[in-house]
């Protein structure tokens, strides 16, 4: 299918011709991978097609789909939230409204139970953009903080991931959900943080998603 308009379609748009089928369907479609763009695999809704060619796998089927997961690159500043049919799901293990990274969301009742039920022994991998570099000793009282018992801070592990006059990454590694930690750590060190994202949640990562955009999560990945 062709789209001559300069603003370009929405892919659900196309798929909905294609297939003389409903908008929740073309998005059923786009979610489970049947969908390409211009020879490409294209997982958003949204996706504005120009001119390039939208096929649907000519073996593509409804029937016998698997409840989806879903990772969001959610966007700083941003609710997370997907499209389409999808914006029903809730969002599971959430970030602050300021942080951006990766975000799940999920039909699949397994998966909700592990992000549920065993978040507390799941790491997550944070990273923190401050301003300037990181003094030794700023370190030092950051790791101090996270074992000192009279604190009662969750286990984690902070490191620096780059250290520049003009701003430094550090890389946090933290067992369970504990919304405020980072900020509270880089405080304590006198560290102005500028920027946070989650970029792993257990064993799956973020990847290359866009920010504002999502993927599906593939079948061989477990978190």
């Amino acid at each position: 299918m062709q789209s001559s308009l300069s603003e370009g379609v929405r892919l659900s748009k196309c798929v909905m011709q294609l297939r003389d089928c409903s908008r929740t369907q073309a998005e059923q479609f786009i979610a489970a991978g049947f969908v390409r763009v211009g020879g490409v695999v294209v997982l958003e809704p949204q996706h504005r097609v120009l001119q390039q060619e939208v096929t649907v796998d000519e073996h593509a089927s409804l029937l016998n789909l698997k409840p989806a997961t879903y990772v969001l690159h959610k966007a700083a500043g941003q609710v997370a939230q997907l499209t389409g049919r999808l914006s029903k799901l809730g969002s599971l293990v959430p970030l602050e409204q300021a942080a951006s990274g990766l975000v799940v969301f999920t039909q699949d009742w397994r998966v909700e139970r592990k992000l549920t039920e065993h978040m507390g022994e799941m790491e997550h991998e944070l990273m923190a953009d401050v301003r300037g570099e990181v003094p030794a000793e700023a370190l030092a009282l950051m790791q101090r903080l996270l074992k000192d018992e009279r604190q009662r801070l969750p286990v984690a592990k902070v490191s620096v991931s780059s250290s520049k006059p003009q701003m430094s990454t550090l890389r946090f590694a933290v067992k369970g959900s504990h919304l405020g930690l980072v900020a509270y750590l880089c405080d304590q060190a006198q560290l102005q943080m500028t920027a946070l994202r989650r970029i792993r949640l257990g064993r799956v990562s973020l990847g290359d998603v866009a920010p504002g955009a999502w993927r599906t999560l593939d079948e061989f990945e477990r978190f």
